[in-house]
């Protein structure tokens, strides 16, 4: 199944938010999609026997940062079953979520709309409560089992660094 299931590429996300104790905390995810615009519904899997979303389940508020094909530096701080992922980090807290973190693509903040058990994940729906506009730049992608990143569209197959190769759309902004 992992396999199979690894040939539809995903975004990549931290979701973050706050423990009870008020220590932040966050998870690598690569299971995030959009679920209704009205109301504004995004969701997220996560294992319910995991360190992080135990913890910021009972606090009913998160933050989905979106990574940018760059920033490898934080999967490796958050996928990680180990370690402090705070530690040395540069991050602000939200009024509305959990903790903004440094050079994202975007931040999604959200409070818990519903929790469904599902085998040895939970899937949460989140309400969204603001949208938050980050860096420009290409998504991270996940794909195959490997983390990746795609290519700027250009005429006629040229290369980005070809003299006159504008791309044909600013989609990466």
């Amino acid at each position: 199944m992992r396999h199979a299931l690894g040939h539809f590429a995903t975004g990549v996300t931290i979701v973050t938010g706050f423990a009870e104790d008020g220590a932040p905390v966050g998870f690598a995810c690569q299971s995030f999609a959009s679920v209704s615009l009205h109301p504004p519904l995004v969701l997220f899997c996560a294992d319910h026997r995991g360190r992080s979303w135990p913890r910021m389940r009972e606090q009913g508020r998160f933050t989905v940062n979106v990574l940018r094909h760059d920033q490898r530096e934080l999967i490796a701080r958050f996928g990680s079953s180990g370690g402090a992922r705070f530690e040395g980090l540069e991050w602000a807290g939200s009024a509305h979520g959990g903790p903004s973190l440094p050079g994202v693509l975007m931040r999604i903040h959200c409070s818990v709309e519903q929790v469904h058990v599902a085998g040895d994940h939970d899937v949460v729906v989140g309400r969204v409560l603001d949208l938050e506009d980050g860096e420009s730049g290409r998504p991270m992608l996940f794909y195959r089992g490997r983390f990746t990143v795609t290519e700027r569209r250009t005429p006629s197959g040229a290369d980005d660094g070809e003299a006159g190769a504008e791309p044909m759309d600013d989609y990466w902004g």
